[in-house]
């Protein structure tokens, strides 16, 4: 479309720059409010567009008496542990006996390599931490 003047000099010397009164705009009131405010009126198709997910909940929360909240530790770990601490574990024949809840761990993990026969007592174990301490000569005892 070919115009005969620019449209930034087209309203030059006009007060109101073709919004009627001086004071219809200014201020939050033209933007139809600060921020947020009109989402769910006049700013409706707005939110539907580009933000969705806005309203509602998502996921869920388990219940507090569901939650487990264990300290953990991996056999391999453990086994470092005991060997930098090696004079502060009773022997039992060969084995290294290792009170986890006197440390205050509560779970025995699988990660990692071991190689000394530890007799470990805990709360609970994964399978992989159980078949790792008996293959090295160990035992795990829950308690």
């Amino acid at each position: 479309m070919i115009r005969k003047s620019k449209k930034i000099t087209k309203l030059r010397g006009s007060r109101t720059c073709g919004y009627g009164e001086a004071k219809k705009h200014r201020g939050a009131g033209h933007r139809g409010g600060r921020g947020n405010a009109g989402v769910q009126k006049h700013k409706w198709l707005s939110i539907c567009k580009f933000n969705p997910d806005y309203f509602g909940r998502s996921g869920f929360v388990r219940h507090a008496s569901l939650i487990k909240d264990l300290k953990t530790i991996n056999v391999g770990e453990l086994q470092e542990y005991v060997l930098s601490n090696i004079d502060a574990f009773k022997k039992d024949g060969d084995k290294i006996v290792v009170d986890a809840a006197a440390l205050g761990i509560d779970k025995i993990l699988g990660k990692g390599r071991i190689s000394l026969a530890m007799a470990v007592s805990a709360t609970e174990f994964s399978e992989n931490a159980v078949a790792k301490l008996e293959a090295a000569g160990g035992e795990a005892v829950e308690l």
